[in-house]
């Protein structure tokens, strides 16, 4: 069939887009690896600077098994036949039509999250515990995954049960009543997530007072920004990599930072850092994103409403028997090869977001203290100074490491 050749075409050209991109990031990795870049050379070492080039090449190869992992999995459950026989299992069952896809759906994320945990568990105990960043126990690593299946089942089945219900019951424009319920679910899930689902998983504790509170507060009411609190995060449960983050919408807004991140930068860093979080909430990059993502949806679930009419989507790709669940199913694994292609623009539209936030921290905060936090980072959480460009094009959300020193260093003069 037509669309089997498609679906293969699009498969290898993504697959061997991803196979030369990681080849080209490792060469050019290993390559600068007996030298740290000039401009990192007085703060970081060269001891650091290979280990973070070894943890470089580390990460890839694992990706390399994980491409070929997923490649694998991807044309057993379609063209293997593996998504067809499991449908036609659940259907033996006396259920109605609705609830035979809810369980089919939800099956199919339960056995896949099931067959990645032998890779997702390697990476942790494996090649995490070698660089030394993990601190995790496999007590805690199976309960997190039983968690995350909970909750896949308790929020996520009455969400399928909805979407399968529109289309099944909405007429043709269910597409847009699904878009809406998913717009509305996404909005949702962002209010709830810092307040009822991330306290599931790690401890969250108010930031103590101090200087460091004082600093901070200082900042969030010279930049006009309103929060519902500043909380420290136990990443040190898990992990030694430092992050801070924003989380929330509206009145649930909260600034979270890692117990690690806070233990290893000065006040001033941490200010430096907390004012390009900043940065992007002032320039409208969170609102942005969530515009484009919907709207992104939106065309998504149209084609959605169109090719689920198309019965060579089912055919080509190994489903004997269309339904509402099955064109959910299929949409969901065959999207990425086709939407990938827009990463580069995607992540050019980001980087471009990052460079406008460390403007505003340099403007608000210090730029000289904005470079030490970002080169501790680079340092403490083994991030290579030196990135192939076409791999980073693709793959990377902020700018390479010298390039995005290099730019703060022009507002540090521009400024001066």
């Amino acid at each position: 069939m037509v669309w089997t050749t498609v679906f293969l075409l699009a498969l290898f050209l993504v697959t061997a887009m991803e196979v030369y991109l990681s080849f080209r990031q490792s060469h050019y990795v290993q390559q600068h690896r007996t030298a740290v870049p000039p401009r990192f050379a007085s703060v970081i070492t060269l001891d650091a600077h290979q280990k973070a080039a070894d943890y470089t090449l580390a990460k890839h190869q694992h990706g390399l098994w994980a491409q070929a992992f997923s490649v694998i999995l991807l044309l057993a459950w379609t063209l293997g036949g593996g998504l067809n026989a499991w449908d036609q299992a659940v259907s033996t069952l006396a259920w109605s039509p609705l609830w035979i896809g809810v369980a089919v759906m939800l099956g199919f994320f339960v056995i896949g999250s099931l067959l990645e945990i032998p890779l997702a568990a390697w990476q942790t105990f494996g090649l995490e515990t070698r660089f030394g960043f993990n601190s995790s126990t496999w007590q805690l690593y199976v309960v997190d995954h039983l968690k995350q299946l909970l909750l896949m089942l308790l929020i996520g089945g009455p969400l399928i049960a909805l979407l399968l219900w529109l289309m099944q019951e909405a007429g043709e424009w269910w597409w847009w009543y699904a878009w809406l319920v998913w717009t509305a679910f996404s909005l949702l899930m962002m209010w709830a997530f810092p307040t009822l689902i991330a306290p599931l998983f790690n401890r969250f504790e108010p930031l103590e007072d101090g200087e460091a509170r004082t600093r901070i507060e200082a900042l969030l009411q010279r930049c006009g920004f309103a929060c519902n609190g500043l909380f420290v995060m136990d990443g040190s449960r898990r992990s030694s990599h430092g992050n801070a983050y924003f989380t929330g919408m509206g009145r649930s807004k909260r600034i979270v930072f890692f117990d690690t991140l806070l233990k290893n930068l000065t006040i001033d860093e941490a200010e430096a850092v907390l004012a390009h979080e900043l940065g992007h909430f002032h320039h409208g990059h969170v609102k942005q994103r969530i515009i484009s993502m919907t709207l992104f949806s939106l065309v998504g679930f149209a084609l959605l409403g169109w090719i689920a009419e198309q019965p060579w989507f089912y055919h080509g790709l190994g489903i004997s028997h269309a339904s509402n669940y099955m064109a959910l199913l299929l949409f969901m694994l065959v999207l990425p090869l086709f939407s990938s292609w827009l990463s580069p623009l995607m992540n050019a539209f980001s980087r471009k977001h990052e460079f406008q936030a460390d403007a505003y921290a340099v403007a608000h905060s210090s730029g000289e203290a904005l470079v030490e936090a970002l080169t501790k980072l680079y340092r403490d959480n083994a991030a290579t100074l030196t990135t192939d460009p076409w791999y980073s094009a693709w793959h990377d959300s902020h700018p390479p490491a010298s390039v995005r020193i290099a730019q703060i260093d022009r507002h540090k003069h521009h400024d001066s």
